[in-house]
């Protein structure tokens, strides 16, 4: 009984619809407007985020990085120039979790990874790459890493204490110096600013988050020793302070946890940095974890955004349909008087209004999550960006929408409900 009066209900705000065609569509047009922003934005942040934790996980579940500050140090608030007073990262710290850390099992040292990156070009023959990043890592680079050779080997730990001046390259480089000719790379020489050295192995294309190019193939790898000869470690000055770019990578043995490995490594770097029991880390260990925790902080705001900008859409859908339904009940009243004289209680005059402002709004909301969901795919075509278009994005907009027409059809729906049936048959 009640669903046929439900139904007979949305056939009513429905002809009411069509008998109104442009007041509805502009009543409805905040609601389209707010409800679109919802699902399109949600669609898009949401592949996004998928996309970057697949990109996380690639680091592996249980690798956990040593730095002298990270984002999260950054994203917890902290003074940057208080992270660049904390001591200096070196390959001994390295050399020391490795030797004393009873979980450890693999470790490897990044130069130019832990601070402003070492960048020269690339040359080969009469051909030159872009700007790119030039790292120094040890044997362990690729298994730390999760990473595949394309095409030849990586560089051996024989290889890495006797210095030698061998190279991966990354994509980039690769498509730049190789790619048009289709020449094998393996054993040519290239020459990194001033100094040559033989291509041993080129690493596959990296998954970037969003599919964006956001230059993680921007990259060569040599030996660290190599690295240190040419290089160094120190790569920028602040006031009397130079600042190294050590990060080191760790990850634990198969039967440790990484829980265990993270307390035993901050265990070492403290008793190395000679730290009070009171006294914070003057370092981070960053784990897989904590990268997407700092991710969560900045989607968690995006959604907040998002949520007040399409707010006030909404509110503006809800104060046109207060104002359509008091309409609507003023054109309607010698109906309304009737209804009363035929024996209509208020609480059913209530609910006819408000079901019909819910249907109004309803309507708003379906075509929202349709531009919504059209947005996102046209996007995710046009731009290759990861969308991901969740059932709860759309239950949420309908949800959304029939509460903005319940909230703000109650006034003119209790006003109709509460009107006299012998004055409102005397209404002209």
């Amino acid at each position: 009984m009640i669903t046929a009066h439900f139904g007979e209900i949305a056939i009513l705000a429905f002809a009411t619809l069509r008998a109104n065609k442009l007041r509805s569509a502009l009543t409805v047009l905040g609601v389209v407007i707010g409800i679109t922003a919802i699902v399109g934005m949600t669609s898009l942040i949401r592949g996004f985020d998928e996309s970057l934790r697949e990109s996380i996980q690639q680091l592996g579940p249980d690798t956990i990085f040593v730095a002298k500050f990270s984002g999260v140090s950054l994203a917890a608030g902290r003074d940057f120039a208080e992270l660049l007073r904390r001591p200096n990262l070196t390959v001994d710290d390295a050399k020391a979790i490795e030797k004393l850390s009873p979980s450890v099992g693999i470790v490897d040292i990044w130069l130019g990874a832990g601070g402003p990156p070492t960048q020269t070009r690339v040359f080969y023959r009469g051909d030159q790459t872009k700007m790119l990043a030039v790292l120094g890592a040890t044997e362990n680079f690729v298994n730390i890493n999760f990473l595949e050779l394309q095409a030849g080997r990586f560089f051996t730990e024989g290889e890495v204490s006797r210095r030698r001046n061998v190279v991966v390259l990354g994509q980039t480089p690769y498509q730049a110096l190789f790619g048009a000719t289709g020449t094998d790379p393996v054993g040519k020489r290239v020459r990194i600013g001033p100094v040559e050295y033989s291509v041993v192995g080129v690493v596959g294309k990296r998954a970037a988050a969003g599919g964006f190019d956001l230059g993680q193939d921007d990259f060569v790898v040599i030996p660290e020793t190599t690295y240190r000869r040419q290089f160094g470690i120190q790569v920028f000055r602040q006031g009397n302070q130079t600042h190294q770019s050590v990060l080191i990578a760790v990850a634990p043995h198969d039967g440790a946890s990484r829980e265990q490995l993270t307390e035993e490594v901050q265990e070492i770097m403290r008793v190395r940095h000679a730290l009070r029991v009171d006294e914070p880390n003057d370092f981070d260990v960053v784990s897989q974890d904590a990268a997407v925790e700092v991710w969560e902080q900045v989607s968690q705001a995006t959604y907040l955004a998002l949520v007040v900008i399409s707010s006030i859409a909404l509110m503006v859908g809800g104060i046109g349909v207060m104002a359509i339904m008091t309409i609507s009940v003023t054109e309607r009243t010698r109906e309304i008087g009737l209804r009363k004289a035929l024996g209509a209680r208020r609480k059913e005059i209530l609910f006819q209004f408000l079901a019909e402002a819910a249907v109004l709004t309803s309507v708003g909301g379906v075509i929202g999550i349709a531009l919504g969901s059209a947005i996102g795919l046209m996007v995710s075509l046009l731009t290759g960006f990861p969308v991901s278009l969740p059932w709860w994005s759309f239950a949420i907009g309908i949800g959304f929408s029939a509460t903005i027409g319940i909230l703000f059809g109650m006034v003119p729906a209790i006003r109709a409900s509460r009107l006299d049936p012998i004055e409102a048959l005397r209404y002209e």
